[in-house]
């Protein structure tokens, strides 16, 4: 799947109970915990230590999870309650009737701690493990990191043409037109359900306006 050398091998199994035990969250993220995961394992460190990279200003290590799942649905909450607990950025790998998916965290770190932020997640389709393919590229552990989240982001993440952006640019712009985009559905909703013209026609202005603005960002 990643084709990581054999020197960031971890392959440490790690107790779900970790996660949610004398922790304050809520009993349905607990019961996520409980119910959908089976086993965890921390499978690999990519680390300057571990492979020819050198550090990250930002990324100082990439830990490879394996969550093997009772269930094909994950709950995102329980990606973050362990993004929260770990202070390194994490690559999971989901395993479900020898199916996978890999997800990875746009994480941002906090000013003035060691934490983490998680902004919001990408991931792929259910694959074969041979079909998922994901390469560690990059010279220092931010580019391996930045390479990982555009793998996984693919169109969601790509360039504007002619216009250079940072990693950070390119997740804020794809928020920006998620939001826009959910803005449209629900004015298009709004617009169906509505008996008066008059109000159609103000609605159907404010799509149009809206509709704008999310094509611009990709000019």
């Amino acid at each position: 799947m990643l084709g990581l050398p054999k020197s960031t091998e971890f392959n440490k199994r790690l107790p779900k109970q970790k996660f949610y035990e004398n922790l304050t969250i809520t009993p349905a993220l607990k019961k996520s915990f409980v119910d959908d995961i089976r086993m965890i394992y921390w499978r690999n460190k990519i680390a300057a230590s571990t492979m020819n990279l050198a550090a990250g200003q930002i990324v100082t290590e990439i830990e490879v999870f394996e969550i093997c799942l009772s269930t094909q649905t994950v709950n995102e909450a329980v990606l973050r309650q362990i993004d929260r607990e770990i202070p390194y950025h994490i690559l999971f790998l989901l395993e479900y009737a020898s199916k996978y998916q890999a997800w990875i965290g746009y994480k941002e770190a906090i000013t003035g701690s060691n934490a983490f932020k998680v902004n919001c997640y990408y991931h792929t389709d259910w694959l074969a493990e041979d079909e998922l393919l994901l390469k560690a590229e990059g010279l220092n552990l931010d580019a391996v990191y930045e390479s990982f989240v555009r793998q996984l982001a693919g169109d969601m993440l790509e360039d504007v043409e002619g216009v250079q952006e940072t990693l950070q640019e390119s997740v804020q712009r794809s928020e920006r037109k998620a939001k826009l985009q959910k803005q449209i559905e629900s004015l298009q909703a709004k617009i169906r359900k509505e008996k008066q013209l008059n109000r159609q026609m103000e609605m159907n202005a404010e799509l149009k306006r809206i509709k704008n603005l999310l094509d611009k960002m990709d000019t």
